[in-house]
């Protein structure tokens, strides 16, 4: 029987087809990855190519700001009233620190660390980023400098650093806190302001901004503007080689009209007051002192006041923080008799012979109450010119009577009461010049005519400012024409030229050949130098000629029999005293105005008024 040797073969086709299938599957997902890919680097490659070389140079060019330098502030003499310090701070980097107890060790020994210095470096290394730089000490004495410069190799790179920055130093402290102000770090609020007017990339590299004063109001000129300069780094941040720098622009200095012996003179004579005054050249309306006492050192607020300093200024019952000079409001009682003169007789209300018998009360028509004068037993008879002499309350009532609050508040307006002057500072008050409209608004009562007579010296609902107080002083001065009070004197742009201060207001108000200027100043020299002049005894003798007009601001109304008795009484309630003054009589060239709160102080105030006049005049 022959046996069968036929071999049996499988058949692989469903094998092969299945090998095949996933063969083609595979090579479609890598074709499609790689498509992918290629999109990506075409994307990254040609479309995004410009973006993507500009964040590669972000990471390896770093662009360091340069802050400008701040410019200085001078007086009328040239003398530096604000300028810039160099100061070095300690500074760290969190991320370069290995061994913190290591580096505490070695701070300590070469700069004499206290334990505040020590906690706080401690805190900012457990609290704070590691990646922000942070001062940790500021203003080292040269000594600390000398000595960290010498071991410095002692600290890893980066690790400690000491950075050198400009800051504010006002050499005179309070004598000028008022005036200058002065300049702190920037917070929010400020990047608020700055982003609306659309310079905040002028401020990258400053800290600081003006927050007061003439640092605040002149800030865009004494700024400047920063550069830049640009660095190659490593990706450990170690700066490899300057690639340019573009320096930046100093800010412009500015000089002031202000006279530095003159201002500190003055904070002398007002030690012992609340109070305030301005000495202003009539000619120009160039302030030579703005004193508002007590003050405080300005240089507490530069590199941030601490709470407890801050809370003391703030509790302070002397109101150290609040310049008197501009936002002190105040009656300006009889100081305002010349210019209530000046309005009638322009209106024809009175006549230079209009003539009033004073029998020490005014009776207002139709009413039973009298509006007492000073003196109790009056004046007598009484012309314009006499009743200056003598300030008598009830020729004013009279006058205030006829002429009614809406010419009194109408032409007090136009000497500048009841708005801003205009002065180059940015903290002032308007005060308050009363009409109908204003109390209707104000306490929803019609006007009354008992009202107008207290108006008519300066009292009732009257209120000012001494710099307004001074701006119609030199309006009376110049025959009406307005000028504004300012404190600038020129803006410098370099050694040879400056820009100097213009007017930016120059109105008239009235005839300035009218005789009713003259009416009114000579019953101001009248009393200075005449035998019944109110405070003749002060200004009689001097060798020049005053022209004088004082003032007393009640606080509160006495009753019909009740008299004024200032030792039974509040000191806050005693009333304030008040004198405006310019001389030489003929062609003047300083105006005085003084306040005294409460009529404290350790010198009269007609003696404060004399001693400031012969300083100016005779040294």
């Amino acid at each position: 029987m022959k046996s069968n040797n036929l071999q049996v073969f499988h058949s692989c086709s469903p094998e092969s087809l299945l090998f095949t299938k996933r063969i083609m599957i595979s090579c479609t997902v890598i074709i499609f990855i790689i498509s992918i890919l290629f999109i990506q680097l075409y994307r990254i490659q040609i479309m995004h190519f410009h973006m993507y070389v500009t964040r590669s140079n972000e990471n390896r060019i770093k662009i360091i700001p340069i802050s400008p330098k701040r410019g200085i502030i001078y007086d009328r003499n040239g003398i530096a009233l604000a300028l810039n310090r160099t100061v070095y701070y300690l500074e760290i980097m969190p991320k370069h620190i290995l061994n913190l107890n290591q580096t505490i060790y070695k701070l300590q020994s070469l700069l004499h660390l206290n334990n505040a210095d020590i906690q706080y470096l401690k805190k900012y290394h457990e609290c704070f980023s590691r990646y922000q730089l942070s001062s940790i000490k500021i203003k080292l004495t040269e000594e600390q400098h000398a000595r960290f410069a010498v071991n410095q190799f002692q600290f890893d790179h980066n690790e400690i650093t000491i950075q050198k920055y400009q800051y504010r130093y006002y050499p005179y402290g309070s004598v000028l806190t008022h005036v200058i102000g002065y300049v702190s770090k920037i917070n929010a609020s400020d990047i608020k302001q700055l982003n609306k007017k659309g310079i905040l990339q002028q401020y990258t590299a400053t800290q600081d901004i003006g927050k007061l004063g003439i640092e605040r109001y002149y800030e865009n000129i004494l700024h400047g503007t920063p550069g830049y300069g640009a660095v190659e780094v490593n990706n450990r941040g170690k700066i490899i080689r300057k690639l340019y720098e573009k320096q930046s622009i100093p800010g412009n200095s500015i000089i002031l009209t202000l006279d530095l012996h003159l201002q500190k003179y003055i904070t002398k004579l007002l030690i012992g007051s609340r109070s305030s005054v301005i000495v202003i050249d009539p000619r120009n309306g160039g302030i030579r002192a703005l004193v508002s006492h007590p003050s405080y050192d300005p240089n507490l607020f530069v590199n941030g006041i601490s709470r407890t300093e801050y809370h003391l200024l703030l509790t302070d019952d002397n109101c150290p923080l609040l310049n008197r000079a501009t936002q002190g409001v105040y009656p300006p009682a009889s100081t305002v008799k010349p210019y209530i003169s000046v309005s009638a007789l322009t209106l024809g209300i009175i006549n230079k012979n209009f003539s009033f018998f004073d029998p020490g009360w005014w009776q207002l028509p139709g009413s039973e109450k009298r509006f007492r004068d000073w003196k109790r037993w009056g004046h007598g008879e009484l012309n314009i010119t006499k009743a200056l002499e003598e300030s008598s309350d009830t020729f004013f009532y009279q006058i205030a009577y006829k002429m009614g609050i809406d010419n009194l508040s109408e032409w007090m307006t136009k000497f500048g009461y009841g708005k801003y002057t205009g002065i180059d500072l940015l903290e002032e008050l308007t005060g308050i010049m009363p009409n109908r409209e204003w109390k209707i608004k104000k306490y929803k009562t019609p006007w009354y005519q008992g009202d107008t007579i207290s108006v008519g010296i300066g009292q009732g609902y009257w209120s000012a400012t001494p710099v307004q107080m001074s701006k119609a002083l030199i309006t009376l001065i110049n025959d009406g024409n307005v000028l504004v009070p300012h404190l600038l004197n020129s803006i410098l742009l370099n050694e040879q030229y400056y820009i100097p201060y213009t007017q930016i207001e120059r109105n008239q108000i009235g005839d300035p050949k009218s005789n009713v200027w003259e009416i009114a100043k000579d019953g101001m020299f009248g009393a200075a130098n005449r035998p019944n002049g109110t405070v003749k005894n002060s200004f009689s003798n001097t060798e020049y000629k005053a022209a004088v007009k004082s003032g007393t601001a009640q606080l509160f109304s006495l009753r019909n029999n009740q008299t004024y008795n200032p030792n039974k009484i509040s000191k806050y309630l005693k009333d304030h005293k008040l004198m405006t003054a310019f001389a030489p009589y003929d062609k003047p060239t300083i105006a005085v105005v003084i306040i005294l709160e409460n009529g404290e102080g350790n010198i009269p105030i007609g003696t404060i008024t004399r001693k400031i006049l012969d300083f100016v005049l005779l040294q």
